[in-house]
């Protein structure tokens, strides 16, 4: 797909389609308006004396319009003037792409910068990011494993978007190659989350974090800890979980300096990598298991951030893990009932080896104190009590240092990747009280996404530290089932704030 951003004489433009919008109250929009006189009135007839009414979404497709070189016009609703906010904005762009793909175009210009979206310093550039990533999005089809392909003939190619004066253009074009970056990095957690188990494992993972040393070599580099090295640092509980699995865990450590600074405190990334979760003796029921291998989603958006930034070259040093192992039962499995001694020190009851991801983290979190991070962000599929209290929406946030969040909170609402802050504090840290050793690893049935970052936050009091719960919000079930390639937009727009770049 290329995109490409231009100041068109429309008139005389010939394309395959021209997009513009038509509000609730028949309202022409900016560039309809032209058109229509340019068309002697041909299309403010033909809005006027349809049944559409607008709503957001709905369009219709006119061919052979008069005075108009362009092979036909789509006008697409924008609901109620001066009610669009980012989610009907994107809602629009999804709409148009299925009705240009309905109609096999494979070109077509984009007149649609100009629907006012009300968010405080919604500009050009926010909306040519969002057209850009939702067009991706919508796009987007895992076909790696299939030996007939499936194909939409022909194929939309080419989208250009016009903008009315020369600083949009200007604006434009961070916007194209901020959306690039981007949407590189979420394809990479899709590819990734999608994979089958027998083929991602924590080697494929690690396979993935060489290839993006390869590719941007003057910029990342690769550590792989490897199981001995794990039991040399005293990484019990992450190797407890992977005790019973053939495949070896493999913690990949990719080290992006885009900073010369030796001195900047790194921005540490963790994605829990558990490339299948059986749950292992706590064993999970059949229904629905298959779904299990994106328990690696987090570790999946790291490794697409990560390519994200070094696209972007970044002027920041970020340290991305994906802590990759496997959960599965069998006679050396790990079972309810043992204390385990993590790297911290800190032991631990195992009450349901289905709380494993935790394990994993805790050790994980306790390797990077050795990096003096600036703050550490895990991402992880960690609790079924995330989806039932946020559904599949919005991913869950829990933190230590209120700054951070409200540094991500921005972010998610510029990227239109929503999270919701959950409380950490002691009431719930009681939870996970044990008679046998420091703690449990679940603290009961409610409030289990609160206790499971409790029990993470007791090993990361050495820096500021956040946790991102992405069960509900990873990948989608039934009829379009796949990853979906969050938080990859969140992280990347968070990191993009940070490194201050010109987007205005």
């Amino acid at each position: 797909m290329k995109f490409s951003i231009k100041i068109y004489n429309l008139e005389t433009q010939c394309t395959d389609c021209l997009i513009v919008g038509i509000f609730e109250s028949r309202r022409l929009s900016f560039i309809a308006e032209k058109l229509d006189i340019i068309s002697n009135g041909y299309i403010r007839s033909i809005v006027n004396y349809s049944a559409i009414q607008w709503k957001i979404g709905q369009s219709l497709l006119l061919h052979n319009i008069p005075n108009v070189n362009s092979k036909s016009i789509l006008l697409v609703g924008c609901g109620k003037t001066g009610e669009t906010n980012i989610k009907k904005y994107k809602m629009i762009i999804n709409k148009v792409i299925h009705a240009l793909k309905d109609a096999g175009i494979t070109e077509a210009i984009y007149c649609l910068i100009e629907v006012p979206v009300h968010v405080k310093e919604y500009n050009a550039y926010w909306k040519i990011r969002h057209i850009i990533e939702t067009t991706h999005d919508e796009l987007y089809r895992f076909q790696n494993l299939k030996t007939k392909k499936e194909t939409s003939s022909p194929l939309l190619r080419k989208i250009a978007l016009n903008l009315s004066t020369r600083d949009e253009v200007t604006i434009g074009t961070y916007a194209i190659q901020h959306s690039l970056a981007v949407v590189a990095g979420v394809k990479i957690a899709k590819d990734l989350g999608n994979m089958p188990p027998n083929i991602c494992n924590s080697i494929y993972l690690n396979l993935q974090a060489h290839k993006l040393a390869e590719i941007y070599s003057d910029t990342i580099t690769i550590d792989s800890i490897r199981q001995k090295e794990m039991q040399e640092l005293g990484m019990n509980a992450y190797l407890a979980v992977n005790r019973s699995s053939k495949n070896e865990p493999i913690m990949s450590v990719i080290k992006y300096q885009g900073n010369k600074d030796t001195y900047l405190r790194p921005i540490i990334l963790i994605g829990k990598g558990v490339t299948f979760d059986s749950g292992g003796i706590s064993l999970k029921p059949a229904t629905n298991m298959d779904e299990m291998k994106y328990d690696m989603c987090g570790a999946a958006s790291v490794c697409g951030i990560m390519k994200t930034v070094a696209e972007l070259n970044l002027p920041l040093n970020i340290i991305g893990i994906m802590a990759g192992c496997e959960n599965m039962p069998g006679s050396h499995a790990y079972c309810p009932g043992e204390v385990i001694n993590t790297m911290s020190g800190q032991t631990i009851e195992i009450l349901n080896t289905d709380a494993e991801g935790r394990l994993i983290l805790c050790d994980t979190l306790t390797y990077v104190e050795r990096f003096k991070p600036d703050i550490v962000i895990d991402i992880a599929t960690l609790t079924g009590s995330c989806v039932v209290a946020l559904g599949h929406h919005y991913s869950g946030l829990l933190s230590n240092y209120k700054p951070l969040v409200k540094e991500l909170m921005i972010a998610a609402e510029q990227s239109g990747d929503h999270i919701w802050r959950l409380p950490i504090t002691d009431e719930y840290q009681t939870q996970l009280d044990s008679n046998i050793a420091d703690m449990t690893n679940i603290g009961g049935r409610y409030a289990g996404t609160i206790t499971a970052a409790c029990f993470l936050e007791r090993f990361t009091r050495k820096y500021h530290w956040a946790h991102l719960d992405i069960a509900g919000t990873a990948w989608k079930s039934k009829k379009n089932k796949g990853a979906t390639g969050r938080p990859v937009p969140l992280l990347s727009q968070f990191l993009i704030n940070r490194s201050k770049l010109k987007k205005t």
